[in-house]
């Protein structure tokens, strides 16, 4: 398949982390079917204190297929967000391939939610540090570029409401996720005078494997059972779970020039959820 003569990002390249299935998978379609090329990175690994299986390399390569379809180009390559150096090297891959860097969507994360203390050890680790190092890999060249940007870190309508339950891991990944605002309001102030834009997206519940697996199902049934005042998990909207491409859409038009005067924003991605709390 052809790509189309002209898109909304032609000849930008972007970064995304977490790239072999769910969220990740969609943003590197969407951005490449708008005309960009991608470098895509996945742990493509196991986490022991994850209870529910993450992505495979077979995962990924099937991104590399539909990013493909698209008529985009892509690099792909196993990283561990958590290892500075490790990202750095697959970053480097792409830039050698394409020499050039425009968006970065810090994407990849874990939800460890029934864990103790390894959870939380390993979802901030993950879901905070690993968006900190790969924000971090990415600014020496888009700086050096001086064509400007756009950053988008991938939050959770648990970074702006307290929401979960007592286990470590739970409440590591709200902690995460409300650091990921602190690092996305400081990085739009530090890199707004290279016109590089910084903004994160907080979706509620989506239907990619870290949710959609009996594990969270689990944890979340049991989050209602054991309150004496359940939380209400339900969209405000008539909609039981969003899509990956619903979050897709949005990353999209944060990252184009339709938003380049947007910059140190949470945007909810939530069909109502949060205006419920």
């Amino acid at each position: 398949m052809g790509r189309p003569a002209e898109g909304p990002l032609s000849g930008r390249v972007a970064f995304i982390t977490g790239a072999a299935r769910g969220q990740g998978r969609a943003h590197a379609v969407r951005l490449a079917a708008d005309g960009a090329d991608v470098i895509a990175v996945d742990l493509c690994g196991r986490i022991a204190s994850v209870p529910y299986p993450l992505a495979t390399a077979d995962d990924l390569a099937a991104t590399v297929k539909l990013v493909e379809d698209t008529g985009a180009r892509i690099v792909a390559r196993q990283g561990d967000v958590r290892d500075a150096a490790s990202l750095s090297s697959a970053l480097r891959a792409g830039l050698n391939e394409f020499g050039r860097l425009d968006i970065v969507v810090a994407n990849a994360g874990i939800a460890p939610m029934q864990s103790g203390p390894e959870g939380w050890r390993d979802v901030i680790d993950v879901n905070l540090s690993g968006v900190h190092h790969t924000v971090e890999a990415a600014i020496p060249t888009l700086v050096s570029q001086g064509a400007g940007g756009s950053i988008v870190l991938t939050s959770s309508a648990a970074g702006l409401a307290g929401i979960g339950s007592a286990d470590a891991g739970s409440i590591g990944y709200a902690a995460a996720k409300h650091g990921v605002v602190g690092l996305m309001r400081v990085y739009a102030n530090l890199l707004a005078q290279h016109n590089i834009r910084v903004n994160s997206i907080h979706p509620s519940g989506v239907d990619t494997p870290m949710i959609n697996n009996e594990f969270t199902r689990q944890w979340l049934a049991q989050l209602v059972a054991q309150s004496d005042s359940p939380p209400d998990m339900g969209n405000a909207l008539p909609v039981q779970v969003l899509t990956p491409e619903d979050i897709a859409n949005a990353v999209a038009w944060l990252v184009s020039d339709q938003a380049r005067y947007i910059t140190g924003v949470a945007l909810p991605v939530d069909a109502g959820f949060l205006n419920k709390k």
